[in-house]
């Protein structure tokens, strides 16, 4: 792990601990070599460095192209591995880099739910890491992250203080997606999620999410 990276990442352990009383699970099922896609809910703007605070590795980040119209915030982000994409359109260019940067070895995260959610549940994710993942030969590990709802949800304009959970699921090698149809693999991951969301509420006296009758919107 470069210096620079782990600098900022000690950094964020120690503003992450005090303001929210991080705690992470399953850093395990990361591995610590290899093309890693990292799949993950999406609660807050707090989510792509919770994703990465407890790891021994780096992570590679995809970030809206709006934050990187800012010169020097541009460098500072692409220095800690963060690379734009076009959301308001299919971006050939950034899929591209994710499998190569896979390809390289990297480990990358993405939020496939596409949004922020908006009441803290894990919405339907979207497809398309799937093909990556097969394309790059990544393991696919699902990502939760909870408790960033709570402190920082979309309509509150700066954080709050409270706990955050994140927890690493099994991984799915490329071998082991190479046997599943595309829908499945999405819908495996899209379970897990929400088993380990449900898990981690149950863990800390926290109501669990309904989704068998509740709406997911």
């Amino acid at each position: 792990m470069r210096l620079w990276y782990r600098g900022w990442q000690y950094v964020a352990q120690v503003l992450y601990s005090a303001f929210f009383n991080v705690r992470v699970f399953g850093r395990e099922n990361v591995p610590l070599e290899g093309p890693v896609l990292l799949v993950s809910n999406h609660q807050s703007y707090l989510d792509p460095v919770l994703c990465g605070v407890g790891l021994a590795r780096e992570l590679d980040y995809i970030a809206r192209d709006s934050l990187f119209q800012n010169p020097l915030f541009a460098w500072y982000i692409r220095s800690l591995n963060a690379f734009p994409i076009h959301r308001a359109r299919a971006d050939i260019t950034a899929l591209r880099t994710i499998v190569e940067r896979l390809q390289r070895g990297r480990a990358v995260v993405l939020f496939p739910e596409a949004t922020r959610t908006r009441n803290g549940r894990i919405k339907p994710i979207k497809g398309g890491f799937e093909l990556i993942a097969r394309r790059a030969g990544a393991t696919t590990v699902p990502v939760v992250i909870d408790g960033a709802f709570e402190v920082w949800p979309r309509h509150q304009g700066i954080t709050s203080m409270g706990p955050i959970r994140v927890m690493y699921g099994r991984g799915i090698t490329s071998r082991q997606a190479a046997r599943m149809s595309r829908e499945d693999f999405v819908q495996l991951i899209n379970r897990r999620l929400r088993q380990m969301q449900q898990e981690l509420r149950r863990r800390y006296g926290k109501r669990p999410y309904n989704y068998e009758k509740e709406d997911d919107g």
